[in-house]
């Protein structure tokens, strides 16, 4: 059999919840696995072009690829107050005219598009670089994900909102924000093998998080525990393991086009 492709994200919730699978630390059944590691849009981009088998995607490119993928139960980033941020240089007033997101298929992109329709210029920007650039004042405002949404206190930069919590008060529900992909085509037994063995992965990570620190640290920007840990508790957690009823209510309540 070759190797099913993978694609994920180096941050610690997607290198925390695929540790036990990818470095043998469950019985993975031989199940072929090549591993990429690629930035949000890129993933978007990869699965719109129908590159790889299983994927990590944003929620709102999902409607894009549902014909040629299948959501898992497992593996998504979807709970409450993990939103993206949307921060501006301190004490800068001016309008916001050109916000910077990381990437125009990804949930934050789409978030700012229904929570501030009156901002015209969304720029995709590589989401590591949306801090350095607002405060440079390249933009008026940039939206933080991952890792930058826990340190970006340490520069010049000031919060203008939490789009999670807005989208949280207008929902009542919690904000979707990636998920698991694969591939329809793929027979439904070996489907089904995969949805398994990253629950399982998952369920190892829970039960043994320090295990998957050197794995996850050689993949993360942000290198401080602290930092690490507060990533992994607000991205990683029951709806990891199975997205449930609330879950998919969720994934509705984004992906439903407003009225």
């Amino acid at each position: 059999m070759e190797p099913l492709k993978l694609s994920i994200s180096p941050c610690p919730n997607d290198t925390f919840m695929f540790d036990a699978l990818l470095n043998d630390r469950i019985d993975h059944e031989g199940l072929p696995l090549s591993v990429s590691f690629l930035d949000i849009e890129e993933l978007n981009r990869a699965v719109q072009a129908g590159e790889p088998d299983i994927s990590k995607i944003s929620y709102a490119v999902w409607p894009l690829i549902r014909n040629r993928y299948e959501l898992l139960e497992s593996g998504s980033a979807l709970g409450r107050g993990n939103g993206p941020l949307l921060v501006r240089r301190r004490g800068d007033t001016t309008p916001l005219h050109r916000v910077a997101v990381p990437g125009l298929h990804t949930t934050a992109c789409a978030l700012m598009r229904r929570l501030y329709p009156e901002i015209g210029e969304l720029r995709p920007l590589l989401f590591s670089e949306i801090a350095e650039a607002v405060e440079r004042g390249d933009y008026d405002a940039g939206v933080l994900i991952h890792e930058g949404r826990f340190v970006y206190g340490r520069r010049q930069l000031e919060l203008v909102a939490d789009l999670g919590l807005k989208w949280e008060a207008e929902t009542g529900l919690p904000l979707p924000l990636g998920a698991i992909v694969i591939r329809r085509s793929l027979e439904p037994a070996l489907k089904q093998r995969v949805e398994k063995l990253l629950r399982q992965s998952i369920e190892y990570a829970f039960a043994h998080p320090a295990h998957s620190r050197p794995f996850v640290k050689a993949h993360a920007r942000e290198l401080e525990d602290s930092v690490i840990d507060r990533h992994i508790a607000l991205f990683v957690n029951d709806f990891s393991l199975r997205l449930g009823p609330e879950g998919h209510r969720a994934i509705d309540a984004l992906l439903r086009p407003e009225v």
